[in-house]
């Protein structure tokens, strides 16, 4: 009987699949088709930040421009950043911060940069803007020239190194 012309109450043994046709069909040499086990997914890695130094400088702007168009591009986000130096006056060195007010200004002076650039690129929405002490940036641009930085946080410790592995130095032998 043809699969068209079933009923549907058909006793189970009777349909397709069944274990009866099981060894009907290896008599045939048919194969089942077996279940695909899938690998899991990896989460998708995570988009690119572009750290840029704005300081009002022209060649600033031109660093921003060209990191908003790179941001758009790769999907990244940019992070721009004024850079507020300690003053030198302060009582106590290196303890204090900058007062609210010089972050304010920054903070304003930086954002009149980045919406100068996005008038000038069209690319929106891929930029964020704070305000970083001195040590801070010192830290996060010594760790693009080589050396070390450890994220120490709640959740543990990262170490973050360069994303392009450094070369080997050459030992040259005595005498060549």
């Amino acid at each position: 009987m043809e699969d068209a012309h079933r009923f549907r109450d058909e006793p189970e043994q009777d349909r397709p699949g069944s274990p009866a046709d099981r060894a009907v069909d290896d008599a045939r040499g048919d194969r089942r088709v077996e279940p695909m086990r899938l690998t899991p997914l990896l989460p998708r890695r995570q988009n690119p930040w572009l750290l840029v130094d704005v300081d009002g400088s022209p060649a600033a702007h031109g660093a921003l421009v060209w990191a908003l168009r790179e941001a758009a591009r790769r999907e990244a986000t940019v992070v721009a950043v004024w850079v507020v130096d300690d003053d030198g006056d302060d009582t106590l060195p290196g303890v204090s911060r900058p007062g609210r007010r010089t972050g304010a200004v920054a903070l304003e002076r930086l954002e009149a940069q980045v919406l100068r650039a996005i008038a000038e690129t069209g690319v929106t929405g891929r930029v964020r803007t704070a305000v970083l002490e001195r040590p801070v940036f010192e830290a996060l641009s010594s760790a693009t020239r080589g050396a070390d930085l450890v994220v120490v946080s709640s959740r543990g410790k990262t170490l973050l190194r360069p994303a392009v592995p450094r070369q080997p130095t050459r030992r040259l032998a005595r005498g060549a």
